[in-house]
């Protein structure tokens, strides 16, 4: 059998196999990583409706809550989407169409994980704090998410295709591969 061709462009000596490989390990391990918290806060979620003082709530209170655990359910799907076509696709040889889909069920996932947990910060502040101190925290909390999850790292990979030569393509975030930069750029780790 031939051995498959190396890419040693990219400053690691691997197949492209060993690459969908490890690209797909290291998106199954983040995905464990934020699965966990969002099975608590979706097994929260599903207690508040239970309880006596639900009832109670405001109609926006209630609308938010439907949408916050709406959100909280659509995160579970797209974090549990790429186990399941990993175990149907299993020994298909479509790994690298695999490591691409995952990525973008996480990257959805992970919206949607902000939309939740903004969610539930508005939910939870309304009912105990004063509307100014809501707004307050629940700006801090979408500013947070969209920057530190979207926007600094958009602003980088923009300024490492820059640096590559390589045109902007935010459009092409659910690709499998990384942008390679030249070799005085690389370094050892991801």
């Amino acid at each position: 059998m031939a051995e498959a061709p190396r890419n040693p462009a990219d400053g690691r000596d691997e197949t492209d196999l060993e690459r969908s490989d490890r690209n797909l390990v290291e998106l199954l391990q983040e995905v464990r990583v934020v699965q966990t918290g969002v099975q608590i806060l979706f097994g929260f979620l599903l207690t508040i409706a239970f309880q006596p003082k639900f009832a109670k709530l405001s109609s926006f209170q209630k609308a938010d809550y439907f949408g916050t655990l709406a959100a909280a359910a659509t995160t579970l799907i797209m974090l549990t989407a790429p186990t399941s076509w990993h175990r149907i696709l299993f020994r298909r040889g479509d790994k690298e169409h695999l490591v691409t889909i995952a990525n973008r069920f996480m990257i959805i996932g992970l919206a949607a994980m902000g939309l939740t947990m903004v969610g539930v910060v508005i939910l939870l502040n309304d009912i105990a704090f004063p509307p100014a101190l809501t707004v307050l925290i629940t700006a801090a909390a979408v500013i947070a998410c969209s920057v530190l999850w979207y926007a600094l790292p958009l602003a980088r990979r923009r300024r490492l295709e820059d640096r590559a030569g390589r045109p902007s393509a935010v459009h092409e975030l659910g690709g499998a591969r990384g942008v390679e930069l030249p070799p005085k750029q690389r370094s050892g780790a991801a």
